[in-house]
């Protein structure tokens, strides 16, 4: 591992992350629905030096994430991507795909509060800098206009909440996620 690795505030993410306390609200035709769910997340470190236009110096690590629900055991949520942290600013993207034909590339900030690491992005459809693509499919019948994310990290316990804002089913949509993991490996 890198000495880069070592010493960004990703570091912390690193590792296998399971936790059983997911809470999904999810847009219905008729009525919407919230689900429990269960879930692991696979960080792993990219151990390579990262140079854009040999000014820009970025760290990476690659995630996975695999969400099933309570109820059924189906797998009802695969996230592939990066949490990438820019060296020179200190701020921190995400970039991430779901086989729904949706990729993101979200941009924002990270906070040390006292030992807990924040880190904080977000994406809109429009944005010049951190936008959604996606199929002309989901645009016609599930499209995104913005994205927040929340990772909290304290020791082996990582917390997040997001937001998908959605034109679905006729109406807007917020679609929330949560959950609270603990480090496993």
């Amino acid at each position: 591992m890198s000495e880069e690795i070592k010493q960004n505030p990703l570091n912390g993410l690193i590792g296998v992350w399971k936790g059983d306390k997911g809470t999904d609200l999810a847009p219905k035709p008729e009525e919407d629905e919230t689900n429990a769910y269960y879930e692991t997340l696979v960080i792993e470190a990219i151990d390579m030096e990262i140079s854009n236009a040999e000014e820009q110096e970025l760290t990476a690590v690659r995630y996975h994430q695999t969400v099933h629900e309570k109820e059924t055991d189906e797998m009802s949520h695969s996230e592939t991507g990066f949490w990438i942290w820019n060296n020179n600013s200190n701020s921190i993207m995400c970039a991430f795909s779901i086989p729904r034909g949706v990729s993101l590339l979200c941009g924002g900030i990270y906070e040390d509060l006292n030992g807990e690491l924040s880190f904080k992005v977000s994406a809109q459809t429009n944005d010049p800098n951190w936008g959604i693509v996606q199929s002309p499919f989901m645009k016609e019948k599930a499209r995104t206009l913005a994205f927040k994310r929340e990772l909290k990290l304290l020791g082996n316990t990582l917390s997040y909440e997001q937001e998908t804002t959605v034109e679905i089913y006729g109406k807007t949509f917020a679609h929330r996620d949560n959950n609270t993991l603990t480090k496993v490996e």
